[in-house]
C-alpha cells in the first residue's frame, strides 16, 4: 500500500511528462483499481503490454524523483511548516506547494 501511495504522490508531479497511454494505464490501475487483464482488456492489448508499461512508468517515476526531488523537497518544507506557528503563514506557504 505505501508503494501505491508513494507512486501516486510521483505521478502528481510527473506525470506531463508521460505518453497519454502511459497515463491512462497508470490511471486505470493506480487510481480506479482495475487489474492488468481488465485494462489489457478494455484497450485490446495484452496483459503484458500494460505490464511493461506501468514498469516503465514506474522507473521513470524513480528516476525522475531521484534527479529532480520535487517530492522530497515539498516533504522537508511540510515538515518545516509544522513547526511554524502562524497558521495564515503556513496555509499560505502551503498553498504554494
Amino acid at each position: 500500500m505505501e508503494k501505491k501511495l508513494y507512486f501516486n504522490d510521483l505521478y502528481d508531479y510527473y506525470q506531463d511528462l508521460f505518453t497519454e497511454k502511459q497515463k491512462s494505464y497508470f490511471e486505470s490501475y493506480y487510481f480506479d483499481d482495475l487489474s492488468l487483464s481488465e485494462i489489457a482488456e478494455n484497450d485490446g492489448v495484452s496483459r503484458n503490454a500494460v505490464h511493461h508499461q506501468l514498469k516503465i512508468v514506474e522507473e521513470k517515476l524513480i528516476e525522475y524523483e531521484q534527479k529532480l526531488k520535487l517530492y522530497e523537497k515539498r516533504q522537508k518544507v511540510v515538515d518545516l511548516l509544522s513547526r511554524l506557528q502562524d497558521e495564515q503563514l503556513k496555509n499560505e506557504i502551503l498553498e504554494l506547494v
